[in-house]
């Protein structure tokens, strides 16, 4: 097993001011412009002249490349910005509807109503049909009810995990069709 040491480096992904360990840097001042190559002295005097920090910002590069900036911003900006990232995502849930293989019409119906109802809300949904006791030797009568759940539900959803035997359970999985996923 191996252990990696602690350092202020691997704490935060990039190296400000006293943490730089470079001779020579590549410096670009506050509003974009290149100052050139300077001692990392003279880059660290600049920045704090003007009370800003010197961040490393392409480590890689030979000289590494430094930029004057207010880091607590800059910090911040990058934080705002995951965090809309965040929000904007949609996040996909997998709903379970479970069957039977002696289900009646309108249980169907209302089960079927479910499904869609999920499937219009952008959700997956997980059909499962349990087989109870001797009807684990039907296996036929549940794959006639989930391929009717398949043909009831085509406009609005596609077969993601086709029909399958486990245990005593069939489980098929649904996923809406893009174009149909509806905002909460």
């Amino acid at each position: 097993m191996e252990v990696s040491p602690i350092n202020k480096t691997n704490r935060s992904e990039v190296e400000i001011n006293e943490d730089i360990r470079a001779r020579e840097v590549r410096l670009i001042d506050v509003d974009g412009k290149q100052i050139g190559i300077v001692p990392i002295q003279e880059a660290r005097r600049l920045a704090a002249e003007k009370n800003l920090d010197l961040v490393n910002i392409a480590p890689q590069a030979n000289p590494p490349v430094c930029r004057i900036m207010d880091y607590g911003k800059y910090k911040f900006e990058q934080s705002k910005k995951e965090k809309e990232a965040r929000k904007k995502q949609k996040v996909i849930t997998i709903k379970e509807v479970r069957f039977s293989p002696t289900i009646e019409e309108h249980d169907f119906n209302t089960k079927l109503r479910h499904v869609m109802d999920f499937l219009q809300k952008g959700d997956k949904v997980k059909c499962t049909l349990r087989f109870r006791g001797r009807q684990i030797t039907h296996t036929g009568i549940g794959q006639t009810v989930m391929d009717r759940i398949v043909r009831e539900t085509e406009a609005i959803a596609v077969v993601e995990k086709k029909p399958g035997l486990e245990g005593r359970s069939m489980i098929m999985i649904l996923a809406p069709k893009s174009g149909t996923d509806k905002e909460k």
